[in-house]
């Protein structure tokens, strides 16, 4: 083998052990992949009784581009035909890397300055905690922070979930998803 050819080999794995050193990574103390979540991140109507708190959420490895965050709540098993839509918030400066408990609330004071939340699926521009249907099993609710390549979304007031999501997907350069789990017998 030339020398220089093992030298490129060499830089490409360097860079290829690096980056997935620094993938973008979501933690959170209140909520683990796969567990199920506590009441207190239940909604609060529809039949539910929870403390309809938003969990706690951090991030770090961000890529190299990352100018904003936003972060998606969605969970697919709900029986509407298309999910269910639990919190959208865009426009998290990149330099915010963790979100308190309970930030979600409806014109909460703990999200970053110049953060937007959407409206939710329960026609609330906050979080919306889990509610399924009693009787209806598990439900995966997909907790993901995606790191967005421009500063801020131009999202109107009163703008679309779906709108939202276009957006933030046509945005993301990197994502990642914790999937907890919640049901109600």
């Amino acid at each position: 083998m030339r020398p220089h050819l093992i030298t490129i080999l060499t830089l490409s794995y360097g860079a290829l052990a690096h980056s997935s050193l620094a993938a973008l990574e979501l933690i959170s103390n209140d909520i683990s992949q796969g567990k199920p979540m506590s009441s207190k991140h239940e909604f609060t109507g529809f039949g539910c009784k929870g403390d309809d708190l938003s969990p706690h959420l951090k991030w770090q490895g961000a890529p190299k581009g990352t100018k904003s965050f936003a972060i998606t709540v969605y969970d697919p098993d709900a029986p509407t035909g298309s999910g269910w839509w639990h919190w959208q918030l865009v426009n998290i400066p990149a330099s915010q890397t963790e979100l308190v408990t309970g930030a979600g609330v409806k014109n909460s004071k703990l999200l970053p300055k110049g953060s937007q939340q959407i409206e939710n699926d329960y026609g609330n521009a906050a979080f919306g905690g889990a509610c399924p249907p009693q009787g209806h099993g598990i439900h995966h609710y997909r907790f993901t922070i995606h790191a967005i390549s421009a500063e801020k979304l131009e999202l109107p007031q009163g703008a679309s979930g779906a709108l939202a999501g276009y957006m933030i997907n046509a945005n993301t350069i990197e994502s990642a998803t914790i999937e907890a789990l919640y049901k109600r017998d």
